[in-house]
């Protein structure tokens, strides 16, 4: 069974980068057909897609975070990295990685962790 744990500063200034890792265990993130995710909530609002990198290492943003976000993986830690640049107060939020079958629903989730952009 595949677990997804996220790790990473749970407080960041504004304009500073936020940086989350996601560790895998119980599954190799180059697996066919997945997808790693990453997914926000901010508080009181609802999830938001922010973008995977897939089994194969190819990367897809939603377009209205392409320009602040990457996503990147360390395959011989079997881990996938966040960076969210430039943020602002309005990036706090619980940030999920989570993984997606092709046709699938997200099938793993990790606990979620809280960010906080404050000075």
């Amino acid at each position: 069974q595949v677990q997804l744990q996220e790790s990473g500063p749970g407080l960041v200034k504004p304009s500073q980068t936020l940086s989350l890792i996601c560790t895998v265990s119980g599954g190799s993130i180059t697996t066919s057909y997945f997808y790693w995710t990453w997914i926000r909530q901010p508080p009181g609002k609802g999830l938001e897609w922010m973008g995977h990198i897939s089994y194969e290492g190819s990367n897809y943003y939603s377009p209205s975070l392409k320009s602040r976000t990457s996503i990147f993986r360390d395959t011989s830690k079997n881990q996938f990295s966040l960076q969210l640049r430039s943020v602002t107060p309005e990036d706090t939020a619980v940030y999920y990685c989570a993984r997606k079958g092709v046709g699938t629903l997200f099938d793993a989730w990790g606990q979620g962790t809280l960010v906080t952009v404050s000075s």
